[in-house]
């Protein structure tokens, strides 16, 4: 079982990093799109997240803004956050492109309250986040911990099934439960297989188990919880299209779950 690397925040930092420049110019993030008034946001992010007009909205791992940009446009007053430089300079530079007050912070998320002073109405996180973080317990001390009474947490993330497989989903390669350190070095990207890059990644798989016991134990109250067959990205290999932003896996049509939503509310 590979030892957590001791670098492990650096190697993902530079992962991102990397990472930032040929996402932004991808057709998988659409940025063009984005500019000319498409939200990122999916349609069970939204309904999730509800009205959110002049509500302070902090996001979490927000990669290089879109969902946070998407956020303010739809009325929030909006924080993301995330620990890639270079992400979080272009989120800034797309926020004073499109004359939006949406507020980015460079830092990880396990250090956010030594830089962020203020809690929130809600606090969101979606899609591949979950993974570069080991400890889920610390993680929801950190969300609890900027949720105002009466606040919000709303997840949307891919389903620790997923995690399993290996990349062409022919064979359960990694446990369900959280109990290795994922090292993997690969070359492109989700968002771009061709780019001429090569990453080494460090990550964890989280059981719906951690994920939902570390909330309750920081006396969060579920709400909602969903498991669902369809993923509304093209991510994953051998992915086809089954409705507009809904796809599948070809060879486990149905089969499996891609992703799950969590809601849960900080009691008054």
């Amino acid at each position: 079982m590979p030892a957590t690397p001791d670098n492990y925040l650096e190697l993902n930092r530079q992962l991102w990093n990397t990472k930032t420049e040929h996402h932004v110019a991808s057709a998988f993030y659409d940025v063009p799109g984005f500019l000319a008034g498409q939200l990122s946001l999916s349609a069970l992010e939204q309904v999730l997240l509800g009205p959110l007009t002049g509500q302070q909205v902090l996001h979490l791992q927000c990669h290089f803004g879109l969902d946070t940009l998407s956020l303010s446009r739809l009325g929030a007053q909006a924080t993301g956050v995330d620990l890639a430089e270079n992400a979080i300079a272009k989120a800034r530079e797309l926020a004073a492109t499109l004359n939006l007050d949406t507020r980015f912070l460079c830092a990880d998320v396990y250090e956010l309250p030594r830089h962020l002073h203020q809690q929130f109405d809600v606090v969101f996180t979606s899609f591949g986040v979950l993974g570069w973080l080991p400890d889920m317990a610390r993680w929801a001390a950190v969300v609890a911990h900027f949720l105002k009474p009466g606040g919000r947490l709303v997840l949307v993330e891919f389903h620790p099934v997923v995690w399993m497989f290996n990349a062409q989903f022919t064979e359960v390669e990694y446990s369900y439960f959280n109990r290795q350190t994922i090292i993997e070095t690969e070359t492109g990207t989700y968002a771009d297989r061709a780019a001429p890059i090569e990453t080494t990644s460090v990550s964890w798989n989280h059981s719906l188990d951690e994920v939902l016991g570390a909330l309750l134990g920081q006396g969060l109250q579920l709400e909602q919880f969903g498991e669902y067959d369809y993923s509304p990205y093209n991510c994953f290999q051998g992915m086809e299209a089954r409705a507009e932003r809904e796809f599948q896996l070809s060879a486990l049509p149905g089969k499996l779950p891609l992703m799950y939503s969590v809601v849960a509310r900080k009691p008054r």
